[in-house]
This record gives C-alpha cells, sequence and structure tokens, in this order.
C-alpha cells in the first residue's frame, strides 16, 4: 500500500482524522478537489457565517443601541466590500492554519477530484487532465456536503443565493427574503437585518427551530421580530419570478418583492462524483452516507465522517468523528467515543445555546423534572453588556436534584453553555452550582441563581410530571 490512510476532503473532520492518524506514525495521504482547505467551515460555513456575524454587530452598532439607546447609533451605510472584508481575512487565516497542520504532521497533499477504482484505489483527477492513482489500506470520506438548489428557483439570477454564493454578494440588498427558518437561515436573517435591511423569513414549519427548546425558540421569535424581521411561519414559497426585482408569491396568499433572496433549503452531501458504485456503496437520496457507531461504511476498511454523514452535522462534532474513525480503524486505542452529551450552539441575534434534554423530551420520557431559570436583566453583567432579554434555564430531574438539561439565550450564549455541559457530563446536581463560587460580574454567576430558583421551586413542590 502506498498509504496507510487516504482521506478525501480537508474540511473539519478531514483535516483532524489525518492529523491524528499522523501523530501515531501512520503514513497519510490527503486529497483536495477545492483550491483551498478547510471545506465549508473555513470557506462558507460555520466560520464565515459567525464572522459577518460579529462583523455586522460591529459596523451596524447593534450592541451600543441596545446599550446607549437606538436614536443614538443609526446603523451607517456599509458596502458589500466593507462587510466581507474581516471574513476573508479570517478565512484566509484559517486556511493556513489548516496548511500548517498538515505541513507539521507530514501529511501528503494531492491536489485533484478522487474516485474510486475499488475499495483500496483512488484516482486523483487534476484540473490539467493529468491523474494519479492513490492506494490506502484504509479510506476515509470526509467530502461534507453542499447546498440544496430547489429547481423550481431561478437559479440563473444572480440575485437569488444561497449559503455558498451570499458570500460573493456585489451589493447588500435594503429588501432581503429568506426562504428557510433553520439555522442558516435565522443566522443570516439576523445578520442582514443588524445591518439595516428589511428581512422577511419565510418557514412552513410552526416555529424556528423546533429542537430548541420551547421557550429559547419563542423568545428567539420575539427578539427577531424586534430587529424589524418579519416573521412568516407555516408558510411557503410556491413560485419566485424574475424581473426588475425577484418576485415571490406565497402559499397562503400575498407575497412581495426583493432586491436579494437566500434559499436555505437544506444540504446535500458531496458524493455523486466519487464513483460509489465501484465499491458497492450507496448513498441515500440526499447524497449522506450511512455508518455504524465507529463511522465505518458498510465497506471494512473505508469510513466516513463530518457532515457527509448527516446529523449533527456540527464543525465540533465532525472533528470529534474524524479522530474517532482513524482511532478505530487502526485500533490506536486512544479515543474511543464520541462524547455522550453534545452541545448546540447557534449564532443568531441573540445567540442561543443548549446541551441535554428539553421539557419536551423529559416529558417523553416520563422523567418529572424541576426547572431553574436566571434572567440576564437580574445579572450585573447582563446590566453592563445591556442584555434585557437573555436568559438561562437548567431542568433537574426531581428527585436527586442532578442536572440533565441546559439552555440559554443572549448574549455569549454558545460560551454560557460550556459549564452546563461539563456538569452534566459528570451528572452533577444543583449542589455542585451552589457551592461554587463564580467571578463577578459574570454571567456565569447564573448558574448559582438558576440552582437556587430550582432548588426553591422543589421546596414548593412545583414539579413538572409527563402530560
Amino acid at each position: 500500500m502506498d498509504y496507510d490512510l487516504i482521506v478525501i476532503g480537508s474540511g473539519p473532520a478531514g483535516e483532524k482524522g489525518a492529523a491524528q492518524a499522523a501523530y501515531f506514525g501512520k503514513k497519510v495521504a490527503l486529497v483536495e478537489r477545492g483550491a483551498f482547505y478547510g471545506g465549508a467551515a473555513a470557506n462558507t460555513g460555520t466560520l464565515p457565517s459567525k464572522t459577518l456575524r460579529e462583523t455586522a454587530l460591529h459596523l451596524s452598532g447593534f450592541r451600543k443601541r441596545q446599550l446607549y439607546g437606538a436614536g443614538l447609533a443609526e446603523p451607517p451605510r456599509v458596502d458589500a466590500d466593507m462587510f466581507l472584508r474581516h471574513f476573508r481575512q479570517v478565512r484566509n487565516q484559517e486556511r493556513e492554519r489548516i496548511a500548517a497542520n498538515m505541513a507539521r504532521h507530514n501529511v501528503e497533499i494531492h491536489r485533484g477530484a478522487a474516485s474510486f477504482l475499488d475499495p483500496h484505489r483512488v484516482r486523483v483527477e487534476r484540473d490539467d487532465g493529468s491523474s494519479t492513482i492513490l492506494e490506502g489500506g484504509v479510506i476515509l470520506i470526509a467530502t461534507g456536503t453542499r447546498p440544496n438548489h430547489p429547481q423550481s428557483y431561478p437559479w440563473h439570477d444572480k440575485r437569488l443565493c444561497e449559503s455558498d454564493s451570499i458570500l460573493r454578494i456585489r451589493t447588500l440588498p435594503r429588501k432581503l427574503l429568506v426562504i428557510g427558518g433553520g439555522v442558516i437561515g435565522s443566522e443570516y436573517a439576523c445578520i442582514f437585518s443588524a445591518l439595516g435591511a428589511d428581512v422577511t423569513l419565510v418557514d412552513g414549519r410552526s416555529r424556528l427551530m423546533g429542537f430548541l427548546d420551547v421557550e429559547v425558540s419563542a423568545a428567539l421569535e420575539t427578539a427577531m421580530r424586534n430587529m424589524g424581521i418579519e416573521l412568516l411561519l407555516g408558510e411557503n414559497v410556491e413560485s419566485l419570478e424574475t424581473g426588475e426585482k425577484l418576485a415571490a408569491v406565497f402559499s397562503r396568499g400575498g407575497g412581495g418583492a426583493y432586491d436579494a433572496v437566500l434559499a436555505a433549503s437544506g444540504r446535500a452531501g458531496n458524493t455523486d462524483k466519487l464513483a460509489l458504485e465501484m465499491i458497492g456503496l450507496q448513498p441515500c437520496q440526499r447524497g449522506l452516507l450511512k455508518v455504524d457507531e465507529h463511522y465505518r461504511t458498510s465497506v471494512p476498511n473505508i469510513y466516513a465522517a463530518g457532515d457527509v454523514i448527516g446529523f449533527p452535522a456540527l464543525a465540533s462534532t465532525s472533528m470529534e468523528q474524524g479522530r474517532l474513525a482513524v482511532c478505530h480503524a487502526f485500533d490506536l486505542k486512544y479515543k474511543t467515543n464520541l462524547s455522550r452529551i453534545l452541545p448546540l450552539g447557534i449564532y443568531t441575534i441573540p445567540e442561543c445555546s443548549c446541551a441535554g434534554d428539553t421539557e419536551e423530551s423529559l416529558r417523553e420520557k416520563g422523567i418529572p423534572y424541576v426547572v431553574g431559570k436566571a434572567d440576564y436583566s437580574n445579572n450585573s453583567r447582563g446590566f453592563i453588556i445591556g442584555d434585557k432579554e437573555g436568559f438561562l434555564k437548567l431542568l433537574f430531574r426531581a428527585s436527586d436534584m442532578r442536572l440533565l438539561g441546559v439552555h440559554c439565550i443572549g448574549e455569549v450564549a454558545t460560551d454560557l453553555v460550556h459549564t452546563g455541559l461539563t456538569a452534566l457530563l459528570l451528572e452533577q446536581g444543583a449542589d455542585l452550582f451552589i457551592d461554587t463560587c463564580y467571578n463577578y460580574p459574570t454571567l456565569s454567576e447564573m448558574y448559582k441563581y438558576a440552582a437556587y430558583d430550582a432548588l426553591g421551586r422543589a421546596h414548593r413542590g412545583e414539579i413538572c410530571h409527563a402530560g
């Protein structure tokens, strides 16, 4: 074999899988068909959207308006180049970091599009028409996903964007329609609203992101409406027509004309060019691959990790999946399991984050529980940053006050959740937060007061049951 491991794709799963194997002395090749390292996470997805969020908050003065009053900081005129400049810097730094990491681990890079010849051989076709055949004992597919393009939409019109092409816009829209209220759609709706755009978000479901705690989802809807975003839930786009503007017709009647439309209509696996039929693998209709608990496909020496295997499709989990896959493939005895509880972070305005059970899941399981809440509006750090709407919500098992879930919405919620996540993994309860001395003033103090709130409710018999 030329290589112990061939990795296809340099996104989070591919990079970390390659580095993990190389760290333990394996000879590793990494194949990347794109012009740059990092996959969607670095180039079109995770880092870009989060960087653009921070840029929008900074350029628009949104945080200052929140703190000092709306009349003191109207959104300045921001052009597309100004808006995208910092994103380009962050993207380039991440590409350089990945390149340095691969070089440090002596991973051999092959530029081109990979396709299978058999379970151990991969052809790499370069842009100049030449090709190379690589042979490997183990192969890791980490090709990620791409945005869906509903066939009924006029994709020839450059004003119709998805999460990749939105990063190439030349003019910031004054009026934007976002189709899809999932994570991507909701994040971009908030970003453009913060910049002063008139944003309408359409989603066929009755509430935003139903996987969130119902109180967090409701609070996010309220916050987005307060930003000026028009939320049309339980609504779909029947048609899009091109003209002087993009004209949308909605399923329940009505519609509108927009400067731009962002279609956030899900994603499909990048597996169609891999010649999977040569190795007997059949992706699902969305192009995703099925794997076992070790991230191994039905072909014993071929593994898959990251977005290409579907949910949860997060950069953080993809990294761990890539590492776990190669550890199993080479029996490294280093990492054997993905964390049993995974955090979820959503970079809307405000941020939302959660880990563990929701009230709905606890009721479905028939577990009596106690709720503890603490509001940013009663927290000294909350006063300082001007966040009056955020809150931390903890769910404890009624029988022993063990923590079962943590949910938060507000400034830096995606960082704040980690204290609760650690307590969940350690199977700790309310006493941990009561006994801990937190820095003052910090948002982390809310854990203590949410725990006090839960203990008070338990003492008063305010226990939630199934049904």
